[in-house]
């Protein structure tokens, strides 16, 4: 089953050795549609300090109580790199982030999280001499002024408007994701603006731009395309193995090889 992206938040983070906080916001990067970090506000117990946590220090997440457990002690996070969240994160953060924790870059190697499929720490003689190359690729683009790190709040991104290719569609209500390996498979898109109480199911993998200047995400369908893409039902959620079908109204199916591809480097659709 896919979890609503939205539904995380005020979820309690649980430490190894008592509660750091509660997520305040999420955030995913754009290329590959995968939520990297949690924020947590940690209230009183840090004077209101937000850091982030990554999916890679998730050990399992218990819906019924709204709770993430973690990995870590309430030292190490009171001890991790703080975030401005007035500004974007950046590429360097998530390297001081990424090395603090001993965690592996995701943006360093082709899987869903670098040289691993699901948010896990690999090998780490090969991580070490993989990431020594890649942090100096990353020193070097974080000193570009205008480079885009293309991490984005959930918070921001929600309610942009849908651009199809022949009208404005509605907004973006919410995404869901895959809680094993943290992929965004769906994004829900509200309609109410044409087509009353109608929430209807895009895949990440039609939309062709993300204005953030203009507050909107544009796609490569028509408004009658989707008009008729699946209805999204909040109490019914749809499963990762459905998402295909969101592909059938536009005539479009995923050719098998390339589905399998995705499988297995662990893409996002």
């Amino acid at each position: 089953m896919l979890h609503s992206v939205k539904a995380l938040d005020g979820f309690a983070i649980a430490a190894t050795d008592g509660q750091l906080g509660k997520v305040k916001d999420i955030y995913f990067d754009d290329l590959k549609w995968t939520i990297r970090y949690l924020e947590v506000d940690t209230g009183r117990w840090l004077t209101g300090r937000r850091v982030l946590i990554s999916p890679i220090s998730v050990a399992s997440i218990d819906w019924p109580r709204a709770t993430i457990n973690v990995r870590l002690t309430r030292q190490q996070v009171n001890d991790s790199p703080g975030i401005d969240t007035a500004k974007p994160v950046s590429l360097q953060h998530e390297t001081a982030l990424s090395n603090y924790y001993g965690y592996p870059y995701y943006w360093s190697g082709p899987y869903l999280w670098g040289y691993t499929v699901f948010p896990s720490l690999a090998d780490q003689a090969l991580l070490e001499e993989l990431e020594r190359e890649a942090a100096r690729e990353t020193m070097e683009k974080d000193n570009t002024p205008d480079e885009d790190p293309h991490l984005r709040s959930k918070d921001e991104v929600v309610g942009y408007r849908i651009e199809a290719t022949d009208d404005t569609v509605g907004h973006v209500e919410d995404f869901l994701f895959d809680e094993k390996d943290w992929s965004i498979l769906l994004m829900v898109v509200d309609t109410r603006e044409w087509w009353p109480g109608k929430h209807v199911l895009i895949s990440p993998r039609r939309i062709r731009q993300v204005s953030w200047e203009d507050k909107s995400v544009v796609v490569d369908v028509t408004r009658k395309q989707i008009e008729s893409s699946p209805e999204y039902d909040g109490k019914h959620p749809p499963g990762r193995e459905d998402y295909e079908e969101v592909y059938r109204p536009y005539q479009r199916p995923v050719p098998p090889a390339a589905a399998t591809a995705d499988r297995k480097s662990g893409g996002a659709p």
